[in-house]
């Protein structure tokens, strides 16, 4: 063991002074972490609407709906409401494109709905907002129905003998009770990865397996500098040669990794979600990337043919792998990207998102799986790394 830490120590040390490692690790994976989170920021963070009411009615019913129903909308973020005196400002307000629709409460709403005549409730929508228009009619059509609701039950309590000596108020009593059923409304954005951590993610495992390949490549060239035949006269077994220069690939993964996170925390807000879980993605992200760049290296002959295969599929397991766009849209790409690293551990950030750290489980056991796979495979065939 402790030949071991003495060359991954060694090796550690060499890759810090290592610029093209450094430049590829921290520097090319930040900055495109930092252009791309800026230039491709979530636009306007989601759907949108602006509402304006005028209410020319004040009476209770209609107080209900502009208090009640529309009150609860601006505790949302997605929706602003605005009040105005009048119909035809709001008419006005419509047409410009300043709102995207308009509820008029029109005079003697709430005593139509009293006296059990028809009663009208306006919506206007701009033409350009057809969503937030349908939207507007949605919460409109709503309210109408539960307006509805009383006037069947006050009907329901008459025909079956009952008798109502207040007709408004027991339609009013019966619109306040509980609905026996209620709609959670919940966001997504709880467990998607917003942007300004989507990218850095994706940056990170990116050229994480270029720290990796240039990692395992020192190995190969260590044969033509003359320090592979050097440790081989040594007293220092094959297996032992080979796991300390490993550990000292994932040293500087973890350390570029780390940097990373710290620094897009820092620049850009990323939130990479709760540490223990995050630490755990990372170092089985970082074993397994090792791993597998020492597997690809085993099967070439020549340093410059390992380094010619194992970018072309770091490149292509990035494309696949979702870490420029996120696949999940893509229904043949999202489930080819599960043949990747990068997918699982972005799952694993995506899944942290919710702040369940049981959600990096299958991600964590998969990747660490794929590093025990590759190590194992690597070490069989520990000939082809470590030789003259």
């Amino acid at each position: 063991m402790r030949q071991i830490f003495v060359i991954a120590t060694k090796d550690l040390r060499l890759h810090l002074r290592n610029s093209t490692l450094l430049l590829f690790g921290i520097v090319l994976p930040l900055g495109l972490a930092v252009l791309f989170s800026t230039v491709l920021d979530d636009p306007g963070g989601g759907f949108q609407a602006r509402y304006v009411v005028a209410d020319e009615d004040r009476g209770p019913a209609a107080n209900a709906f502009v208090t009640d129903v529309l009150g609860a909308l601006t505790a949302e973020s997605t929706f602003d409401v605005q009040r105005v005196a009048a119909a035809t400002e709001a008419t006005r307000m419509v047409d410009r494109g300043a709102v995207d629709a308009a509820f008029i409460v029109p005079a003697g709403f709430s005593a139509d709905i009293a006296a059990g005549r028809t009663a009208t409730l306006r919506v206007l929508g701009d033409v350009d907002s057809p969503i937030a228009a349908y939207v507007a009619r949605e919460i409109a059509q709503s309210y109408a129905t539960e307006v509805r609701g009383g006037r069947l039950a006050v009907a329901v309590t008459v025909a079956g003998g009952g008798r109502v000596d207040d007709p408004a108020g027991f339609a009013a009593r019966v619109q306040a009770l509980p609905p026996p059923l209620t709609v959670s409304a919940g966001s997504t954005a709880d467990h998607e990865l917003a942007s300004r951590t989507f990218y850095p993610a994706g940056m990170a495992v990116f050229f994480l397996f270029f720290v990796a390949m240039l990692s395992v490549s020192t190995i190969l060239a260590e044969r033509t500098t003359g320090t592979m035949p050097r440790l081989l006269a040594a007293p220092v077994r094959r297996p032992t040669i080979l796991v300390g220069k490993l550990l000292g690939g994932v040293g500087i993964g973890l350390v570029a990794m780390s940097v990373l996170m710290v620094s897009s925390t820092l620049l850009i807000g990323a939130r990479w979600g709760p540490p223990l879980g995050v630490a755990a993605l990372v170092t089985a992200l970082v074993l397994a990337a090792t791993g597998l760049m020492a597997l690809v290296a085993t099967a070439a002959r020549t340093t410059e043919q390992a380094t010619g295969w194992m970018s072309t599929l770091a490149v292509l397991m990035g494309m696949f792998g979702g870490t420029f766009a996120p696949l999940a849209r893509v229904e043949g790409l999202a489930v080819l990207s599960y043949a990747t690293p990068h997918r699982w551990f972005l799952q694993g950030l995506t899944d942290l998102a919710g702040g369940d750290l049981r959600a990096v489980v299958v991600p964590v056991v998969v990747l660490l799986g794929l590093a025990a796979a590759t190590f194992s495979l690597t070490l069989l065939r520990i000939g082809k790394l470590v030789r003259p």
